[in-house]
């Protein structure tokens, strides 16, 4: 039998350690549990983008205070996470104009730094887009994105410096229970004894939940990601969401450009999570060149020089579950971010770390994201038909 923790934390991806971290700073003995290593699979594979563009004031809220995490991380939480600020625009074709206007309201409410660009103004700050099919943009000036390796790893080690201890290549099997409250954690090589789990298994969430007896509607879906590399007249340029094609591109140094779809149709990927292809699809490639060639035609003489496929958790509205469930049980889950957990990761830390230790008056309530919103047919809805954007 291992050591007795407060708390055990399933999964050692962005969400994990940030949990892991905000527990340990209030000295509850943690420990992280991972069939593999530090920020593998969905975090490690993630294009970590940082933006705020949200449509609900709790999610716009969480993306407000990460993005302060991201700017002052060695102050807050301490190494370096990789962040660059590139500012990021988000672009809307005249169906979604009214839901751009309405996010950018709620946004500022909250305290985002945001505007609206038209016309000629967009073309100043995409040289080269072709806006026949666009009415409007917002453009946040302080996003950008991180690097999502040294973030995880950062993380880590300052939970480490507060007393979290790290079980790397811990495949869990299962969970005991006494009663209805869960006592410990099985794995391979051995059992632990616990008084909670935190579920932060990303892809393998609705694994791990029916350890604890419930069935969540969590998929491990395949995404890919492709990478292009730049020719001298297409320049450096922000991150951007294009809803009018279903695409996204971010710069990368070096003079590449990542590039991958904000499609609700990528939930139609579902894979084994243990299982599934890692390489670029041709076809894919060829459908994504298609779709940025007709936003940004100077793409044209891109070369793309590699790519990835890597994995989703994703939920029926494309947002995450953070709730304990059953309830009582001590089995708490926070998976399901569909995407957009990365950007999340600083506050989703918080809000959790507050749900297991029962603060009462919590920065971040967790109730947009309760488990039973299924049962209650009461989905998450955001202004646009696009749910992925959130």
């Amino acid at each position: 039998m291992g050591t007795p923790y407060d708390v055990v934390v399933i999964g050692a991806g962005i969400m994990g350690c940030s949990t892991a971290f905000h527990l340990a700073q209030r000295g509850v003995r943690v420990g992280v549990v991972d069939k593999g290593g530090i920020g593998g699979v969905s975090t490690g594979q993630s294009s970590a983008i940082v933006r705020q563009h949200y449509s609900n004031e709790l999610t716009a809220r969480m993306a407000l205070h990460s993005l302060g995490v991201f700017q002052h991380f060695d102050d807050r939480v301490g190494g370096e996470c990789g962040f660059r600020q590139t500012g990021f625009v988000v672009m809307v074709p005249a169906t979604d104009r009214p839901g751009l206007e309405a996010n950018l309201a709620l946004q500022r409410r909250v305290g985002i730094e945001t505007e609206l660009v038209e016309g000629a103004a967009l073309g100043d700050l995409l040289p080269g887009v072709n806006t026949t099919d666009l009415v409007a943009a917002a453009f946040e000036p302080a996003s950008g994105y991180a690097d999502p390796h040294l973030t995880t790893t950062a993380y880590a080690e300052a939970a480490r410096r507060h007393g979290a201890e790290f079980l790397l290549d811990h495949e869990v099997t299962g969970l005991r229970f006494a009663g209805q409250r869960v006592t410990h954690v099985r794995t391979r090589p051995d059992e632990i004894a616990t008084g909670a789990v935190v579920n932060c298994a990303g892809p393998w969430g609705a694994r791990v939940a029916a350890m604890a007896g419930i069935e969540v509607p969590i998929t491990a879906c395949r995404v890919q990601v492709a990478v292009f590399r730049r020719p001298p007249e297409f320049a450096d340029h922000p991150v951007v969401l294009d809803f009018g094609h279903a695409t996204y591109i971010r710069p990368e140094l070096g003079g590449l450009t990542l590039g991958g779809l904000i499609d609700p149709a990528e939930a139609d990927n579902i894979v084994d999570p243990d299982h599934y292809p890692e390489h670029l699809d041709d076809e894919f490639v060829i459908d994504l060149a298609a779709r940025l060639l007709r936003r940004f035609p100077t793409m044209e003489r891109c070369e793309v020089t590699g790519g990835f496929a890597g994995l989703y958790a994703v939920t029926p509205d494309w947002h995450p579950i953070i709730d304990q469930a059953p309830p009582d049980s001590g089995c708490y889950i926070c998976s399901g971010f569909s995407g957009h957990g990365f950007k999340l990761g600083p506050a989703v830390g918080l809000m959790t770390a507050d749900l297991v230790t029962a603060v009462a008056t919590p920065q971040f309530a967790p109730d947009l994201f309760r488990f039973d919103r299924y049962t209650r047919h009461a989905p998450i809805r955001g202004t646009y038909e696009y749910s992925i954007a959130g």
